[in-house]
C-alpha cells in the first residue's frame, strides 16, 4: 500500500507545481521538456531498457502519436489547473479512465456487466456537475472548460494507446515508455527552439529548476504505480480503485484548503459521484471474472 500512497503523492505533487507555475511566472513548456529529459534518465537508470530491440517494426505509429500528445495533455492539463483549479482538473484526469473502458468494448471486444454501465453513466453525471458553473461566470467558464475538455480526453487516448504498447509483445513495455519518453523530449524540445527563436520566450534557469522537480514527481508517479500492480499482482483492481480514489480525495482536501479554490454544493455532488463511478467501475473488474 506505501507504493499506491507515494504515486498518490506524486500525483498530485505535479497538479500543485502546475498550479505554482503562474505564481513564479514559470514557462510551463520549457519545464515539461527539462520533465521529460528528467524522465528519459530515470527510465534509463531504473528499467534498463535495451534500445538495440528498438527496430522498424516497432509501433512507431503509436510511439510518434504519444510523443505528440503527451506534452500537448501537458500544455492543457497546466492550462486546467491555472483556469480551474486542482479539483475540477484531477476530477477530469482520473474520470478519463471512461474512455480506455469504452475502447475496451468497442476495439478490444472486452466484456460489459450491468455494473460498468451503471459507473459509466454515474461517471458523465459527476463530470456534469464537477464542471457546473453559476450563469453570471457561465460565458467565461464555456472557455475554460475547453482545457478539463483536453485533458479528459487527452488522457483517455493516452490510456487507450499505452494499453495497445502494453498488448505488443516483441518490445518490453518499459523499452518502449524510454522510447515515447524520448521522442516526446525531441518535440517540446523542437518547439521551444521556435518559440525562442520566435522570440515569445527566454530561456531561464528557474523553468529547468521547475522541470527537474517535475520530471522526478511526474516518473515517481509511474514508478510508484507500477511497483503498486507488481507488489498486488492478484488485486490489480485495488491498485486502480485506490490509486483514482486517493488523487480525487487528496486533490480536493488541497485544492480547497490549501489553494482556498470556491466549489458550489453541485461541484461537491459531482466530486461524490466521481468517487461512487470509480468505486462501481472497480467492482466491475471482479464481476466480469
Amino acid at each position: 500500500m506505501i507504493y499506491i500512497i507515494l504515486s498518490i503523492c506524486c500525483s498530485v505533487t505535479v497538479a500543485v507545481l502546475l498550479k505554482l507555475a503562474k505564481r513564479y511566472h514559470i514557462s510551463v513548456i520549457q519545464a515539461v521538456t527539462i520533465n521529460y529529459f528528467i524522465a528519459i534518465s530515470l527510465c534509463f537508470l531504473f528499467f534498463k531498457p535495451d534500445v538495440k530491440l528498438i527496430t522498424s517494426t516497432a509501433p512507431w505509429p503509436i510511439y510518434i502519436t504519444l510523443a505528440i500528445l503527451l506534452p500537448s495533455i501537458f500544455l492543457f492539463l497546466a492550462a486546467s489547473v491555472k483556469k480551474l483549479g486542482i479539483v475540477k482538473t484531477d476530477i477530469a484526469q482520473r474520470l478519463s479512465l471512461f474512455i480506455p473502458i469504452l475502447a475496451s468494448y468497442f476495439i478490444f471486444k472486452e466484456d460489459f456487466n450491468y455494473l460498468k454501465i451503471t459507473g459509466l453513466i454515474i461517471g458523465f453525471a459527476a463530470i456534469a456537475l464537477t464542471f457546473f458553473r453559476k450563469s453570471d461566470h457561465q460565458k467565461a467558464g464555456n472557455k475554460s472548460l475547453l482545457y478539463p475538455v483536453m485533458v479528459f480526453i487527452g488522457f483517455g487516448v493516452i490510456d487507450v494507446l499505452f494499453k495497445q504498447i502494453a498488448l505488443y509483445k516483441e518490445l518490453p513495455y518499459t523499452t518502449s515508455l524510454f522510447t515515447v519518453f524520448g521522442l516526446a523530449f525531441i518535440i517540446s524540445l523542437l518547439l521551444v527552439i521556435a518559440m525562442v527563436i520566435a522570440g515569445k520566450i527566454k530561456l531561464q534557469l528557474v523553468n529547468v529548476v521547475c522541470g527537474f522537480i517535475l520530471g522526478l514527481f511526474n516518473f515517481g508517479n509511474i514508478l510508484f504505480y507500477m511497483k503498486a500492480h507488481q507488489a498486488l499482482a492478484e488485486n490489480p483492481s485495488t491498485v486502480f480503485a485506490a490509486m483514482n480514489l486517493g488523487v480525487i480525495i487528496a486533490g480536493t482536501l488541497i485544492g480547497v484548503m490549501v489553494f482556498k479554490e470556491k466549489l458550489s454544493k453541485l461541484n461537491y455532488a459531482g466530486i461524490t459521484l466521481a468517487i461512487v463511478a470509480v468505486i462501481i467501475i472497480t467492482l466491475s473488474q471482479h464481476a466480469v471474472r
